[in-house]
């Protein structure tokens, strides 16, 4: 009787996870993708727009500085090894 009650785990894994599974890929019809894609281009203009006002109207932020580059020191390089 043990041998059958853990037999009985797995056996609810499955049907578990066969219900998960069944759940997760059931076909949504919540919002279509046109309205979907709508939501997210207002978004981004919402987000363009508070930008604009953090950095001040029509003012556009300064090109980043040129980058410094300095010289590193160089080591002399050796002759390669040769196979013997």
């Amino acid at each position: 009787m043990a041998a059958l009650s853990w037999l009985l785990i797995p056996i609810m894994a499955a049907i578990a996870a066969g219900v998960w599974g069944s759940w997760a890929s059931r076909h949504r019809t919540g919002i279509p993708d046109s309205a979907g894609v709508a939501g997210y281009e207002r978004f981004r203009a919402a987000m363009e727009r508070s930008r604009m006002e953090e950095t001040g109207a029509g003012h556009r932020p300064e090109p980043p500085a040129e980058p410094v580059v300095t010289a590193a020191r160089q080591v002399a390089d050796h002759p390669a090894r040769t196979a013997d």
